[in-house]
């Protein structure tokens, strides 16, 4: 009966599922919008004569804005009401996206992602934020998980909807389409966004509120593991979402249609297995096992068996190579799903939107440097194997700060 009441105490409330699903909504439109130029890349090459070195250049744009925003980002959630903070980034990224569509040559290109990075710097912080306030521990496993398919959904319905979209109409009526559509996101928002921790508060009614500073985070040992981790498992996957598409047509040799089919699976493949481990190891912590434990398999056996996508690169058959791709995405679920649950019990109430603002910011670094150094290699090399070389190593490291740098996932304790 006990192991029963604590499997039961998982369940969320009606009032959590719904404000759950509208962040799922959100990341999902999100990533829709992020990966948008990489399903367009065929036509930005033609349109604007762009090379592979341009092309990774201006993928990379978004992340020189978003990183350093981030921090920002993270100061904000912990300090103002975190639903409007979110509720004004979603406008920014969504505007930005509407103007993509009117975009007349790479400048302009360049500044409207610098203007989406800015914008979406707030979603993760603010997600965080809401999350520690409003879920146990033994829930937020699959609430992140599930934010987490969200954010695989996104390009995946971006490779899918945008390629056969744009294979019908061309590329500018996707970014009018998707960014005013999804403004009508913020109509729900107001109504069921959760309320009580909007803005934080002080235990002791009449008592400052004391946050830990950014520099006491940074003196953590556990903070720098969940940095360096994220670097490395960004770094794979910014390389998925903006370089992916272009592997299917130059390397596999897929059209603008089978790209869009074929090259959506590991994608949604990923969302399924990050939305199944989530619900795997919130019942696995409710059943009496360890969060540490837990958290710590699923992060570092997660990146690990990631490293099968070396396999795509080494076959020329490009039904295999998809397979492998897919197991990838399949063992990088685990990983993803169970990453911001880490972040949310060491940063705690208090600390996790700036620890997440400044963890995401550092672990975007590698957003500016994948894309631009993948494109980079492709033009001097005329391929991907060096690119796949580098991605698979840093899956390494990057299970080694999960598991080794990180002592124990705990709250961590703030000295006042």
């Amino acid at each position: 009966m006990a192991k029963s009441s604590r499997l039961e105490q998982v369940a969320l409330t009606k009032t959590q599922w719904i404000f759950l699903a509208l962040l799922v909504t959100s990341i999902c439109i999100s990533y829709i919008d992020r990966g948008s130029l990489s399903v367009a890349d065929r036509y930005l090459q033609t349109e604007f004569h762009l090379n592979a070195e341009q092309r990774g250049r201006m993928y990379s744009a978004f992340f020189w804005s978003y990183a350093p925003a981030l921090v920002l980002a993270g100061w904000l959630v912990d300090r103002f009401n975190v639903n409007r903070v979110l509720g004004v980034g979603y406008v920014v990224w969504s505007v930005a996206t509407l103007l993509t569509g009117t975009a007349s040559g790479f400048t302009m290109l360049f500044a409207l992602r610098l203007l989406l990075g800015i914008g979406e710097s707030v979603a993760y912080p603010a997600y965080s934020k809401i999350l520690a306030g409003n879920l146990q521990e033994h829930q937020r496993g699959f609430a992140n998980a599930a934010i987490d398919a969200g954010s695989k959904l996104g390009p995946a319905l971006g490779i899918l909807v945008g390629g056969l979209l744009m294979d019908q109409y061309g590329w500018r009526i996707f970014f009018f389409v998707i960014g005013t559509l999804s403004l009508l996101w913020l109509i729900p928002w107001s109504i069921w966004a959760p309320k009580e921790v909007a803005k934080p508060t002080a235990a002791t009614p009449g008592v400052p509120l004391k946050l830990p500073s950014f520099g006491e985070i940074l003196s953590k040992r556990s903070a720098w593991g969940t940095f360096i981790g994220l670097f490395c498992g960004n770094y794979v996957w910014y390389f998925i979402i903006t370089w992916l598409p272009s592997y299917f047509r130059d390397a596999l040799h897929y059209s603008q249609r089978d790209m869009a089919i074929f090259g959506s699976a590991p994608l949604f493949v990923l969302a399924a297995s990050a939305l199944t481990s989530g619900w795997i190891s919130d019942r696995l912590i409710a059943s009496g096992m360890s969060p540490n434990t837990v958290r710590k398999t699923f992060t570092g056996l997660g990146l690990g068996l990631s490293t099968v996508m070396f396999g795509a690169v080494l076959t020329r058959d490009p039904f295999w190579s998809l397979i492998s791709l897919c197991a990838a995405c399949a063992a990088y679920g685990l990983y993803s799903s169970n990453l911001w649950a880490i972040t949310q019990t060491l940063g705690g109430r208090l600390a996790a939107g700036r620890w997440t603002g400044l963890q995401n910011a550092f672990g975007n670094i590698s957003g500016m440097i994948a894309p631009w150094l993948t494109g980079w290699i492709v033009k001097e090399t005329g391929g991907f194997y060096v690119a796949f070389v580098i991605t698979t190593s840093l899956l390494i490291v990057g299970m080694l700060a999960f598991t080794v740098i990180i002592p124990k996932v705990e709250p961590v304790q703030w000295r006042d």
